[in-house]
């Protein structure tokens, strides 16, 4: 295999972070950075992105990607703090960011360029990408959110919020620019890779009873036979009817509003929102962007 994977997990929002890296090269990829924010106080931890550093770091690795899956809901990305830690690295996300920052930032009554200027590269569908000598590719799969994006490497599919782990289902499309329709077709689209392809998720919650270990990854052909939601013969009439259903019980993410806010602004913290330490971060972070 030509990456080496190392996962990371915040206990706190149920994410799986990401990096990735080529090691003949020592060239590296993050995937889905978190940012630590308690919302009562506007307190900043930044112990997971520093966790990610550490590998980095111990490793020798020369990080030229932070990838964003879309524009998170429950979580602060993490890329502007890592950025000015890691001179080689471009912040990169799905094009379809636009169509995301359109649509949302009136609504939250944010003044942002809504052209996707706060991002160093903003990716196509089909677009290739390279972490040294592994070649990867751009697959949009909106239905979480318009702008969702996964990233196909040799046997692996980052993944985003697209789909969960068997137990757990796919994700919910009642955001602003969701789908179940759109999401059920792009679920299809990554059921049609290689069986024996892993599908790195971004979220798990531990199994419906809480029993199990955390886990990260499922083969696709394990996926296409037993994922609760929707599997590879599931009729997507049946799909979407219990996918609305199900996103009409849910509450929205905690952190809904300040992520939002962060992250279609490239990361930037909430200034409103913020304490000192956030307030404090948010001018460090914008000084070095």
């Amino acid at each position: 295999m030509d990456l080496v994977v190392h996962p990371f997990f915040d206990r706190d929002t149920f994410t799986w972070s990401y990096l990735i890296a080529n090691p003949p090269t020592r060239r590296a990829a993050i995937i889905d950075p978190v940012l630590g924010y308690e919302r009562a106080t506007g307190t900043i931890d930044t112990r997971g992105a520093e966790r990610i550093l550490e590998v980095v770091e111990a490793n020798g690795y020369c990080v030229e990607w932070i990838l964003e899956t879309h524009v998170h809901a429950d979580h602060l990305t993490a890329a502007r703090y890592l950025k000015p830690r890691l001179p080689c690295a471009q912040i990169a996300i799905g094009e379809h960011v636009r169509d995301a920052q359109a649509l949302l930032a009136p609504r939250l009554g944010l003044g942002i360029a809504t052209d996707g200027r706060q991002f160093d590269r903003l990716l196509r569908d089909g677009e290739r990408l390279r972490v040294g000598h592994a070649c990867g590719r751009v697959m949009h799969t909106p239905g979480h959110t318009g702008a969702c994006v996964s990233y196909l490497f040799d046997g692996l599919a980052f993944v985003g919020d697209t789909v969960f782990l068997p137990d757990q289902g796919t994700a919910r499309c009642d955001f602003p620019g969701g789908d179940p329709r759109e999401l059920y077709h792009s679920v299809q689209k990554l059921y049609r890779l290689p069986g024996d392809t892993r599908l790195l998720v971004g979220h798990d919650y531990g199994g419906l009873d809480r029993t199990r270990d955390f886990r990260f990854s499922a083969r696709v052909a394990e996926q296409r036979v037993a994922n609760r939601m929707l599997r590879a013969d599931t009729p997507v009439t049946e799909f979407v009817e219990a996918r609305t259903a199900r996103d009409r019980s849910l509450d929205p993410p905690a952190l809904i509003e300040p992520a939002l806010r962060a992250n279609l602004d490239g990361g930037t913290v909430p200034p409103a929102a913020a304490g000192d330490g956030a307030a404090a971060l948010d001018a460090k972070c914008r000084a070095v962007a």
